[in-house]
């Protein structure tokens, strides 16, 4: 499905980024990867050329954050023949707590990562897809917070809601041009941010605390289907899907192309704001 093409992931020494460089590469694609932690990182890219062959496998060492950093890493991925795949992974949880007790510094900072860092990402790779005329795909992460509320994790959820609505609108904006934005909810995904919440104790409130410990213990949401979805995202099989938020364990987007013309010509699977009569009120 993807032989002799070239993805770039961001955040792909660990977790949910990691699947997703898997997937890829079992499918045929030669994988870019970066990620602030250069160990992890050269660890993780090792261990996948081991299996799908070191010429398929490359690693750079990125903060999102940067633009530097990373037009260094698509000038790599570009170096590899040009690609038409990026998957943006790449993200902190921050400060947990109350608004009115969490540092103001920390709050930026998860901010100018998760949010800045997606809008660097996908500044720099639409302008080489535009300027090249690559109809590439996009696939960017959401998280919690991004369709309801997440005490505690203000930071967190403000940059993953404004994630979403971001590729919404980068969509619209190329939608002329082939380029496709799609978003990723990946359900409760077993990683290591959750043992900051553990840390966190108190600070992160007793019922998600209790929730953490109980999804945790089922193993939650496996990484592999998120990268499946990833995959199908990017793959042909979802030609005419863009500016959409797929839920990887509850949306059924398999059967996705079955139904282009209803997603297309609707506000399905996008955020917007609830009024009275979408709950049955007759007062507005």
């Amino acid at each position: 499905m993807f032989t002799g093409k070239t993805v770039v992931v961001t955040g792909g020494s660990m977790g949910i980024g990691r699947a997703c460089a898997a997937e890829l590469l079992a499918r045929g694609a030669g994988v870019v990867l970066c990620a602030r932690g250069r160990d992890d990182l050269e660890r993780t890219a090792a261990e996948l050329a081991r299996t799908h062959g070191e010429a398929r496998v490359r690693a750079v060492p990125a903060d999102v954050a940067d633009p530097a950093q990373i037009e260094r890493l698509l000038d790599t991925a570009q170096d590899a023949g040009g690609f038409e795949g990026v998957v943006h992974a790449a993200a902190v949880l921050g400060p947990i707590g109350p608004v009115t007790e969490i540092d103001p510094a920390a709050w930026l900072d998860t901010i100018r990562v998760n949010l800045l860092g997606t809008f660097l990402v996908a500044r720099a790779t639409c302008r080489r897809w535009l300027r090249s005329g690559t109809r590439g795909s996009l696939v960017l992460f959401s998280g919690g917070g991004a369709t309801s509320p997440f005490p505690r994790y203000s930071a967190y959820g403000a940059a993953k809601a404004g994630v979403v609505r971001f590729a919404e609108t980068l969509a619209q904006e190329l939608g002329e041009s082939g380029i496709r934005v799609n978003c990723v909810a990946p359900g409760f995904v077993a990683t290591r941010m959750h043992e900051q919440t553990l840390a966190a104790g108190d600070a992160a409130g007793a019922a998600y605390l209790q929730r953490t410990r109980e999804d945790l213990a089922k193993g939650g949401v496996p990484p592999e289907l998120a990268a499946r979805t990833v995959a199908f995202l990017l793959s042909d099989a979802s030609a005419g899907i863009t500016g959409r938020l797929v839920a990887a364990p509850w949306d059924n987007w398999e059967r996705w192309p079955e139904h282009l013309t209803q997603i297309q010509g609707s506000d399905v699977f996008t955020l917007r704001r609830i009024v009275p009569r979408d709950r049955g009120m007759d007062w507005q």
